[in-house]
């Protein structure tokens, strides 16, 4: 049994389409096949556009769900150089679904609206793919996700109601998997108990394999992604980065928590609780061996660099110069849960406390005007986090050429930096 993730980036295109058939046809031989697949290429970007633009002109935002829709009828024709009837009514019900929502007058939940239109790219892009597997007969039945993976009602970020998933996945997926077929699923997206469309955070269609390959025991898990497996740093920002042929899973935990994108943070606790072995592979180079991250003792790792930018620095007083106690603490851990707002790292002193966080502008100015009958609050913006796995100090003074500390956090293994770009110093002028 294995789970097989796919991102935007291997489904980008026709091509990207006849690519993904091959692999599932190469490593589906007589093993069941589960088979995750996200939106294609930027749509999530493109529909988190169409819902902004519902809240200021509904009948725009229609205009860019349907030049989205386009954009995928082009794709499909490429294809199939014909668009199949069946694959056009199913396309059709789910962009109508999306529409439902964006012409809907009454007030609704930005979060709420996010989730039921966000979603449709999943569930369209994993139609395709089911088509086309299809017309290469190959065995394949699509499976809709809402109907197996339950969540709460905290919509942009779901919280998996595991007993029930748990029962629907035994229940309706590893029946028809067991006779043989490949199912296509998509990944980030849930429901409620209510039918409710929720997502389960940006980028979640890793955890989605997680979840599945733990509730099936699967042999196996797969994330087939645009680089060679799991790097030591972004290839898109630094130099001399290499590939990491093992990680244990506590490493691999430490590097997505600190924001390591390649795999979403919520992705190795379901596997490494049943010992399931994951896969980072190359849809471009498929028979290349990857990254591992399994359970195996951790080994000597490189320097791992991990930059966040669209940071934020938020500097909390209070008001009398008293100290910053244990229950100022707790009610302002409080207010990040109820926004939403992930703390990447913190600092407290006797009468302040700072935290460096994703710079969500509209979370930040809700959180600010709840405490400032509390506290008085510093914002910086516009920063970068960078953190350093199994640092060398000798490498340190490189990477903060032209940066200023604003803040520094060091353990034996791990150092945490928030800077920001120095301004040049110029020449005065005469």
């Amino acid at each position: 049994m294995r789970v097989f993730k796919f991102g935007g980036a291997s489904v980008k295109n026709a091509e990207g389409f006849r690519n993904v058939a091959k692999i599932i046809a190469r490593y589906s031989e007589n093993h069941p096949l589960a088979v995750v697949v996200s939106a294609i290429g930027k749509t999530t970007n493109q529909l988190e556009d169409v819902v902004e633009t519902k809240f200021i002109s509904p009948t725009e935002s229609i205009a860019k769900l349907n030049k989205i829709k386009e954009h995928h009828h082009q794709i499909i024709l490429e294809l199939f150089q014909e668009l199949p009837q069946e694959l056009e009514i199913h396309i059709q019900e789910h962009f109508v679904e999306a529409e439902w929502i964006l012409e809907e007058m009454r007030e609704m939940k930005y979060d709420y609206v996010y989730d039921q239109v966000v979603s449709i790219g999943e569930l369209v892009s994993s139609r395709i793919l089911t088509a086309w597997l299809d017309h290469e007969k190959i065995d394949v039945e699509w499976c809709d996700a809402r109907d197996i993976l339950v969540t709460n009602d905290t919509y942009r970020e779901g919280r998996v109601n595991w007993e029930i998933t748990n029962q629907r996945i035994k229940q309706s997926m590893e029946p028809r998997l067991n006779e043989g077929h490949i199912l296509v699923t998509q990944g980030f997206i849930a429901s409620t108990l209510e039918n409710n469309t929720t997502t389960l955070g940006r980028e979640g269609s890793d955890y989605t394999a997680a979840i599945l390959a733990s509730a099936l025991g699967a042999d196996g898990m797969y994330i087939w992604k645009d680089v060679p497996g799991v790097l030591t740093a972004d290839p898109d920002l630094f130099v001399n980065v290499t590939k990491l042929d093992r990680l244990s899973y506590r490493e691999a935990i430490e590097m997505t928590y600190y924001g390591c994108k390649v795999i979403h943070p919520k992705t190795i606790q379901p596997l490494k609780l049943k010992g399931i072995p994951l896969y980072v592979k190359s849809f471009i180079q498929p028979a290349d061996e990857g990254t591992l991250i399994s359970g195996a003792a951790d080994l000597e790792y490189p320097p791992i660099v991990v930059l966040e930018s669209k940071q934020a620095l938020l500097h909390f007083a209070s008001l009398d110069l008293s100290f910053i106690a244990e229950y100022h603490l707790a009610h302002l851990f409080e207010l990040f849960d109820k926004f939403r707002i992930k703390v990447n790292m913190m600092r407290n002193s006797a009468i302040s406390f700072s935290v460096c966080v994703n710079n969500d502008i509209s979370r930040i100015q809700q959180l600010v005007q709840e405490v400032e009958s509390m506290f008085k609050v510093v914002v910086d913006q516009d920063l970068e986090l960078l953190t350093v796995r199994h640092y060398q100090d000798s490498m340190l003074a490189k990477l903060l050429e032209e940066k200023v500390i604003l803040l520094e956090e060091r353990t034996r293994n791990t150092v945490q930096l928030v800077v920001k770009q120095a301004l040049p110093i110029l020449p005065r002028k005469k």
